[in-house]
């Protein structure tokens, strides 16, 4: 076996790329070697610097890949966040610190370019709480059962004055962006999409050989303006006696209005054939079931953490985000990688403005830097946490007046798998 001090952790430069993306493939259980065309088209997530790969005797074993994001905090503000990808440890390279090198490699450039936080997606729960992350938002999944709904079949389009048009991928490539970032300002948790994004989603460029165009369906106001869109596909299922019993899977909606979200939803449930809706990843208090006169129509399927933030800049994201009411609190931060910790003083207005200071004075509440980033979106309870031993008040009743201050009336969401 190599000894671990004998595995080279480094970027990558573009000939390795192959290599690389030949890890990555294994690492996820996928066919190892890509055709020309689709290489061709994943070097365009190429960042110099910014993929690492492990070599044992010049055979990547290891991947890690981060990118420049944006996340919206509570309030509306875009902060800078070092968005992790693509991390795979080959089977054979296990249980060496691989990814803790590849890690805090990436984490320390982000602190040093100035990111307020870093943000990733985890495939498994407990790998990444080591590293400092903690689960900010969470998503939930229905399948709507559309004869149980109660909706009249005869529906023909919205009742407000709004239509809705199918479209193709170029019409989406070019009202798309616009319309994400309308509720991406609006929406904590949410993140930036690229034109690399908008590129893969609509077909324009493709990861896989093999991808299936999706529908899409744009809502237009009554004053013509673009407030919502979809992307859904169908499958093609007969049952006993040849009668259609097809399922829609939403792959993304995105919305700025209730109006927008439910004539979509209205739509999709009115299609011919279509007996089931599954909705793809949603907010977990999102309005879907209110749209319904039988809300038990829409069945949970999935509910689970989605958004993981590190933050790396206590005061940064502290004074980045409103809050809800005024008050003042001092939190001792825990950080065992040493990025961000201390003793800060959060002050919150009365106009929900906030700053923050390290202090000496005394600490309310003690908590790790990942339970930080879980009540930093507003989703999670320092009460619960204090109750589960994962935060620690250190004066009676500051977790109560840390939920006053943190927690936000919608939850946080993050539409974005990345």
């Amino acid at each position: 076996m190599t000894s671990p001090a004998d595995i080279d952790v480094r970027p990558i430069d573009e000939t390795e790329f192959a290599d690389w993306n030949r890890a990555l493939n294994t690492g996820f259980l996928r066919e190892p070697h890509a055709s020309e065309e689709v290489l061709d088209a994943r070097r365009k997530q190429f960042v110099p610097g910014r993929s690492l790969g492990a070599f044992d005797a010049g055979r990547c074993v290891a991947t890690f890949r981060s990118f420049a994001q944006e996340l919206t905090a509570v309030g509306g503000a875009a902060v800078p966040a070092d968005a992790i990808s693509n991390v795979t440890v080959t089977a054979t390279h296990r249980r060496r610190g691989l990814l803790s090198r590849m890690m805090e490699r990436d984490l320390a450039a982000a602190k040093e370019r100035g990111d307020v936080v870093a943000t990733l997606i985890a495939a498994e729960y407990p790998i990444y709480g080591r590293y400092g992350f903690g689960p900010a938002t969470s998503v939930t999944e229905w399948t709507i059962d559309v004869p149980r709904t109660g909706l009249d079949p005869r529906w023909s389009g919205p009742e407000d004055g709004g239509r809705i048009d199918l479209v193709d991928g170029e019409d989406v490539r070019k009202l798309g962006p616009e319309l994400h970032d309308r509720l991406r300002r609006r929406q904590p948790g949410a993140v930036s999409r690229n034109e690399l994004w908008w590129q893969l989603n609509t077909g324009a460029v493709r990861f896989h050989s093999s991808w299936t165009e999706p529908y899409f369906a744009v809502y237009r106001s009554a004053s013509g303006e673009v407030d919502g869109m979809v992307a859904y596909t169908a499958d093609d299922h007969w049952g006993d006696g040849k009668q259609p019993l097809n399922t829609a899977s939403v792959q993304w909606l995105i919305a700025v209005s209730p109006a927008a979200e439910r004539a979509l939803w209205r739509y999709l449930c009115s299609i011919d054939w279509i007996v089931k809706v599954k909705t793809g990843s949603r907010a977990p208090d999102d309005l879907l079931p209110c749209f319904l006169p039988d809300p038990r129509a829409a069945a949970v399927t999935t509910q689970a953490d989605w958004l993981w933030v590190r933050i790396l800049d206590v005061v940064r994201a502290l004074e980045a985000r409103t809050y809800e009411t005024a008050g003042s609190l001092v939190l001792e931060v825990a950080d065992r990688g040493g990025l961000t910790g201390g003793r800060y003083r959060l002050e919150a207005s009365e106009d929900g403005e906030g700053s923050c200071t390290p202090t000496d004075a005394s600490a309310d509440l003690s908590l790790d830097v990942g339970e930080l980033a879980a009540l930093w979106l507003g989703d999670e309870s320092a009460v619960r946490l204090a109750a589960a031993g994962r935060v620690r008040e250190e004066r009676a009743g500051a977790a109560r007046q840390a939920d006053a201050l943190l927690r936000t009336s919608r939850r946080p969401w993050c539409p974005d798998l990345f």
